[in-house]
Parts: C-alpha cells; structure tokens; sequence
C-alpha cells in the first residue's frame, strides 16, 4: 500500500513540474512576436482554409490555456491570451487546435474514439468517485462495489490514453502546416515545436497518473479480499 502512495505522490510531483514548465515556456514564447503580424485568430483561420475547411468558426473563450476545439458545434475556441496575439505561443496553440479540426475532418480513427467515449466517460466521472468510497467504507460486506468504481475509473483511464495519439498528432500536423505555410521560420519554428511538446508531456503524465490511481484502487480491492 505504501508503494501505491509513493507513486501518486511522484506522479503528482511530476505533473506539478509539468504543468508549471508548460506556463514558463508559454509565457516566454508569448513574448517573442511572429514577424508576419498574424494573431492566432489569423493562424487559425489560415490552416483551417488551406486545408479546405470553411465551416469551423474562430472564437475566442476566457482564460488561460483553455484553448479547444468543440466537434459537436465545429469551433476552435482560442483563450484571451492566444486569439489576439501576435507571437510564437499563440501560433502554435491556434495550429494544435486547428490540427484537431483537420482530424474531424478526416475523419481521425483515435479522434472518433474519444468522442464516442466521451458521454460514457462523463457519466463514470460522475460517479466514480462516490462508488470507489462507498466501496472502500464497505469493503468487507459488499467487496463488489469497489470494483464497479474501479471498472468506472479504469473507463476514465482508457480515455486518458486515448487522448495521447490525437493529442501528438494535432501536434504533429500543426508544426508541419507551421513550416510549410511559412508561419513560423528558421529562427522561431524550434520555439513552436517546444511549447507543443511540453504541452504533450500534460497529457503523458496525465495518463500515467490516472493508471498510477487505477493500479493503487485495485492494491486496495485486493487487499481488502485477503483481510
């Protein structure tokens, strides 16, 4: 049990380490301008185009780094901090964004398996979390029920692995549009392809610490079931 716990804490470190990197890096890349003036709403606009998609619109949402696209209503929603800006950050960002639209389009096999699960994850979101206690409090009567809330979190687990290929591969298609559209250049395409890869390292140690908790909630059915 206390290796369960020295993993979690390790996976929570990392994922803190991560994610304060990701804002270092954004930050800084945020300050060195595009010398073409595009925003990321015009980056966005241009990929979506030069890759035949005119029924995507571009808005912008509130927030930091809450930048998405939404298939259900066909948006690239860019944060504050990206739609209208002019710098390195923001291209890459609206580029990513813009590559999920490419992979709609497309009809991407990974990107249609996590909008299929997406209801059946968010129902298990819902839940799993309630499930997984009551079925710890009543490990000993109704050793069952932990295991229905380790079936709900192993769904929210398979999704978070799922998300890793069609996270790298926006990635991938928006570095390659990035180059070849002259976006960015010799001396900024390096600093693009920087802030999408520790963006990528978000959902790696995401998915790491969603198994790492799916592993520790088994040791724990186990456990009970040999007390």
């Amino acid at each position: 049990m206390y290796i369960g716990w020295i993993i979690l804490i390790l996976v929570g470190i990392a994922s803190f380490a991560v994610s304060q990197m990701l804002k270092s890096k954004f930050n800084k890349y945020s300050k060195i301008p595009l010398t073409n003036g595009m925003t990321g709403r015009d980056v966005a606009e241009k990929m979506l185009h030069d890759n035949g998609i005119y029924d995507v619109k571009v808005v912008s949402t509130q927030g930091m780094l809450t930048d998405h696209y939404n298939p259900a209503n066909k948006t690239v929603n860019l944060s504050e901090g990206v739609y209208a800006s002019n710098s390195v950050a923001a291209a890459a960002v609206a580029a990513h964004e813009c590559g999920h639209a490419v992979q709609h389009a497309h009809a991407y096999g990974p990107l249609k398996m996590r909008s299929a699960l997406v209801p059946v994850v968010s129902f298990a979101s819902s839940w799993v979390t309630w499930i997984i206690l009551a079925g710890i409090i009543f490990i000993q009567t109704f050793p069952t029920l932990i295991w229905i809330g380790i079936g709900l979190f192993a769904l929210t687990t398979i999704f978070s692995f799922v998300t890793l290929p069609v996270e790298i591969n926006a990635s991938q298609r928006a570095l390659v549009w990035l180059n070849t559209a002259g976006v960015t250049n010799i001396n900024n395409h390096d600093m693009a392809k920087d802030a999408l890869k520790w963006a990528a390292y978000t959902y790696v140690i995401a998915a790491i610490g969603s198994l790492a908790t799916l592993l520790y909630y088994i040791m724990i059915a186990l456990g009970g079931r040999r007390n």
